[in-house]
């Protein structure tokens, strides 16, 4: 399947094939090995090659594989961005980006004035520390909340600057990947 894709306003040309031990994903022409495993409705697991020779099938030169959970967030409009965590580190995604650009460059727009900004829990946990107030003021990557999962601590991060509008979550609770947790304006 071919696929134009935007990641973080960027354009991008992926081609995914069904191979015999999972898929082989060329992104702008690099190929990787990528095997998935579904962990929960919005998370998955990745293993991939590392960077394969152009048109080989091996791995990277030292021969590992990457490995990488990956957190989608559902958009809110039927075919608008994506929101999918890699770790914790979010990344917007726009399917199809060419023919969808405008609806993009719109929401890019609205995130850049007071629209609200959702951090969601991108795998399943528990809420160890809430470092924000409802009202507080929050610097880009700041820290907002941390999230137990799998015996290591996730520090959330502010994806913006703005102010904390809603927290809905406390410490304590155990959390669903795709939770919300935190809500900027």
């Amino acid at each position: 399947m071919h696929y134009e894709v935007e990641v973080n306003g960027r354009p991008r040309q992926v081609d995914v094939t069904r191979t015999a031990d999972g898929f082989a994903v060329v992104v702008d022409g690099r190929r990787r090995q990528v095997d998935v495993a579904r962990i929960d409705a919005n998370t998955l697991s990745l293993l991939i090659d590392g960077a394969a020779a152009a048109g080989g099938d091996r791995p990277g030169r030292d021969g590992r594989c990457a490995s990488h959970e990956v957190a989608i967030s559902r958009p809110a409009a039927s075919g608008g961005p994506l929101t999918v965590f890699v770790g914790t580190a979010p990344v917007v995604v726009t399917l199809d980006g060419g023919r969808r650009r405008q609806a993009a460059l719109g929401h890019r727009a609205a995130i850049g004035s007071d629209a609200a900004l959702r951090v969601i829990a991108p795998m399943p946990g528990k809420v160890i520390r809430v470092l924000v107030a409802a009202g507080d003021a929050v610097r880009l990557r700041q820290p907002l909340v941390v999230v137990e999962a799998m015996k290591m601590e996730n520090e959330l991060r502010a994806g913006r600057d703005g102010h904390v509008a809603a927290i809905h979550v406390r410490e304590g609770v155990s959390v669903d990947a795709g939770t919300l947790l935190i809500e900027l304006k």
